[in-house]
């Protein structure tokens, strides 16, 4: 059984969905398409940081979400606003939402402290058909520190 791929729903100019096995061999593969998809987009923004962002969300999905039989759908959309954010969405078929630990560890908790301090919006949300969605916004400039 596959999970349904996420319906986007914020307006959005370019957008693009890839569903990828739960294993961790999809870690770099999602960021390659990421960083491929952004190019052929001319997206003017820090792809590092974009790329950053995907794998520790995919790595969270793979790690704390998996679930025989099912995938993890990566969403990538430039929103419809003038700064030209980029959207992206990892959404996986677990209910449980992650949290922000307030004293991570080396070993655990930093991924999300590295997304959260990258982007200008971070949250999560249940999907109509099963599992949640985890979302962020990149904007083309630095987020505010």
């Amino acid at each position: 059984m596959t999970t349904p791929a996420p319906t986007p729903t914020t307006p959005h100019t370019e957008s693009w969905n890839m569903s990828y096995p739960m294993t961790l061999r999809s870690v770099p593969l999602a960021r390659r398409q990421t960083l491929r998809r952004l190019t052929l987009w001319s997206w003017p923004g820090n792809t590092y940081d974009a790329t950053l962002i995907v794998s520790e969300l995919v790595a969270n999905a793979i790690r704390h979400a998996h679930r025989p039989g099912h995938e993890l759908w990566l969403h990538l959309a430039l929103l419809e606003n003038p700064t030209n954010t980029l959207l992206i969405e990892v959404s996986d078929p677990t209910t449980t939402f992650p949290t922000l630990p307030a004293h991570p560890t080396p070993e655990a908790g930093r991924g999300l402290q590295v997304v959260n301090s990258l982007t200008t919006h971070l949250d999560w949300h249940l999907r109509p058909h099963i599992g949640k969605t985890v979302a962020t916004h990149l904007p083309c400039a630095p987020a505010p520190r």
